[in-house]
């Protein structure tokens, strides 16, 4: 499986991360799965990085770390922000089909804690920033045994 992102979509969360370093950007991928169940990404949601230490103690309580770490190492998305795009996807017949964030100065593949929090539903894209410029982005799936797949990113650079 692999999503094809449009040029747009991918300078769109090129330009959030590089933007918003060195804290980790976050977002939305939404948008529908063909026949096959090949997800088809229509829109980029940036939302803002809602981490507050005092208030994501729980979070990482589930996850079975300690995170203390600022928005430099951690990102949220506001409930508020993730029901508002729901809204949006569902008036569109479209989902949510995954959740991009930044990691800067760090690789492109998934922490310990972001395997503690994600959902096998979701695609999860992966964004390297090394001092302020775009270095990977690498795209995962948590399978059924908790273990994130790498899959294919593919950037189509036809018009339509």
């Amino acid at each position: 499986m692999s999503l094809h992102f449009k040029p747009w979509h991918w300078q769109q969360i090129c330009i959030h991360a590089e933007l918003v370093y060195p804290e980790e950007c976050c977002g939305l991928l939404l948008g529908q799965r063909d026949t096959m169940g090949n997800p088809q990404l229509e829109v980029v949601w940036p939302t803002h990085n809602t981490w507050d230490n005092v208030q994501q103690v729980d979070l990482a309580a589930i996850a079975g770390e300690e995170r203390t770490g600022a928005r430099s190492r951690n990102f949220a998305i506001a409930p508020v922000d993730l029901l508002q795009a729901q809204r949006i996807a569902r008036g569109q017949s479209w989902d949510i089909l995954g959740i991009y964030h930044s990691h800067p100065d760090y690789p492109a593949q998934p922490s310990d804690f972001d395997r503690a929090i994600a959902w096998e539903q979701y695609l999860y894209l992966i964004v390297s920033v090394r001092d302020g410029q775009i270095e990977r982005g690498r795209m995962w799936q948590l399978d059924l045994t908790r273990t994130f797949q790498e899959l294919d990113l593919n950037i189509i650079q036809s018009p339509t």
